[in-house]
């Protein structure tokens, strides 16, 4: 099963995928923990990047198609895949098609998920990241707002930069501007099989819609 998995920052495309990902025993694919994994090493590509990322905006299509084609390259022989982050914008589309069309992936379902940007602004600019485990967690679920509900650690919560107010506003604007038309241009064009679920559910109950949409339409 050839899955991407569509909409806005905050969505929680990351978290289904994950779900996801386990279910069905296919690898997951986040475009975003590949940047960052790159930031942090240092790398070449990260260096292009970080400065990119760091204003919320989007890295250039040409540079991403080239790390996308590579990594579903190394995936052919296993039963799938769940691509989180991409494509973005109508470019990539374009450049994802070739790409599908190259290693043969012709089974391709779009799964949105839906937000209201008021809901996302609110989750995003309030999650953390704990220094000690690494885990993202809501400011919320702490009972002093600096200690992690994971692990416990005190003062180890940190906001990331692309967390902060002023860049999660910058993402949603990209998001509406430039990747959102390409919903419009995936049903026009009936390229592939898509479903939409309603995300500010249960994350149980997104789940459970999920996967019965796609007994229906993907299998």
């Amino acid at each position: 099963m050839e899955i991407v998995i569509f909409g806005a920052p905050g969505v929680g495309k990351g978290t289904q995928a994950k779900i996801l990902s386990e279910k069905l025993d296919i690898p997951h694919i986040s475009t975003g923990d590949i940047l960052r994994e790159a930031v942090s090493s240092k790398s070449e590509l990260g260096l292009q990047v970080q400065e990119i990322m760091a204003k919320g905006e989007l890295v250039p299509n040409d540079l991403m198609g080239k790390v996308i084609k590579e990594r579903l390259y190394k995936l052919k022989d296993q039963n799938g895949f769940i691509l989180d982050g991409y494509p973005r914008t109508i470019d990539q589309v374009y450049i994802f098609n070739q790409i599908c069309k190259e290693l043969n992936y012709d089974n391709v379902c779009l799964l949105e998920i839906q937000v209201p940007f008021e809901v996302i602004i609110e989750r995003l600019t309030k999650r953390r990241l704990c220094a000690e485990c690494n885990s993202i967690v809501n400011v919320d679920d702490s009972k002093d707002r600096t200690t992690c509900p994971k692990c416990g650690t005190k003062n180890s919560l940190i906001q990331r930069d692309d967390d902060s107010f002023d860049v999660v506003s910058n993402r949603l604007k990209i998001y509406k501007e430039i990747t959102s038309p390409i919903l419009d241009f995936y049903r026009e064009n009936n390229c592939l099989k898509m479903i939409t679920i309603n995300g500010q559910q249960d994350l149980n109950k997104v789940n459970h819609d999920i996967m019965n949409e796609l007994v229906k339409v993907c299998v």
